[in-house]
């Protein structure tokens, strides 16, 4: 299909999807094989560093990667109505905007969200090696995050994001702008309700494993199911109970945590350990290997 007023191809629906997934899929494959890169080197430290030992600029990298890996399947029905609506106004001759400026208004976010995370984890690993935490006590910092989470899910700010998400024709009708750069503002809304649904979901994963591939997985799942389901609303709800109970269960058993130490020393659980972070051409040499 052609734009005989800009010239601009636009996409079949069904290609957008298989590109959309296809990215998707490719991101799970990059994470699984840097996963298991990590398994094999068995660096305890940057295991249960929450920024993985990395520099920032490659944490971003990786963080990047991991949200089109568990958001593209989640966004898919936002992007695929704003991109119908966009097919529709080619075939009427009116201006078209590629869905991709949308999109990258939508990553934008998610770009700005990782800063704040690589921020948040640095100073939290400093914060906790000055003060000497065991990795007991980390271990039950990250069970209180579990157990916020699980309370977030339950309250109305989530609910107001949520129902944002949910409803694509919804955000579409209510906040449509004109133009490229309508596009990509529309883009950074829908990524900001998308982020006050989420954050506190993909905190967890700090105290879970950043690399943690079956944590990642869990999540993407009920993120989708959140978003696209008809039960949607239901299943954060219970996802709330589980994330509280098991919250609770690592206040009573540090041990319970995935990156709990096997030795129960310092330096995992999310939070003590202090790796020299790795630099660009570290990782890529490892990744080589």
């Amino acid at each position: 299909m052609t734009d005989d007023a800009t010239g601009s191809t636009v996409l079949p629906r069904s290609i957008l999807l298989a590109l959309l997934v296809l990215i998707a899929a490719a991101c799970w494959l990059w994470l699984l094989s840097m996963a298991r890169m990590q398994d094999a080197s068995m660096d305890v430290a940057a295991m249960g560093s929450p920024t993985m030992g990395l520099g920032w600029l490659l944490f971003l990298a990786v963080w990047v990667v991991m949200m089109v890996a568990m958001m593209f399947p989640a966004a898919a029905p936002m992007i695929l109505t704003f991109h119908r609506v966009q097919a529709g106004r080619s075939n009427r001759g009116e201006a078209f905007v590629s869905t991709w400026v949308f999109v990258a208004g939508y990553m934008v976010v998610w770009t700005a969200a990782g800063l704040g995370a690589y921020a948040v984890a640095t100073v939290g690993e400093a914060l906790a090696a000055r003060a000497g935490m065991s990795a007991s006590t980390a271990a039950r910092v990250g069970g209180g995050l579990l157990i916020a989470a699980g309370i977030y899910q339950l309250t109305p700010i989530k609910d107001l994001c949520l129902s944002k998400c949910r409803s694509p024709v919804g955000f579409i009708m209510t906040s449509w702008r004109d133009g490229a750069g309508g596009a990509f503002r529309m883009g950074l809304v829908h990524g900001l309700w998308c982020l006050g649904c989420c954050w506190l979901l993909f905190a967890i994963l700090f105290p879970l494993g950043m690399m943690n591939i079956t944590a990642m997985a869990a999540l993407a799942a009920l993120v989708f199911a959140e978003k696209s389901l008809a039960l949607g609303l239901w299943l954060a709800r219970g996802a709330a109970v589980g994330l509280v109970a098991y919250g609770l269960v690592v206040l009573a058993m540090p041990r319970a945590l995935p990156t709990f130490p096997a030795g129960g020393g310092m330096g995992a659980a999310g939070m003590p350990s202090m790796a020299a972070p790795m630099t660009m051409g570290q990782a890529g040499g490892a990744m080589g290997r």
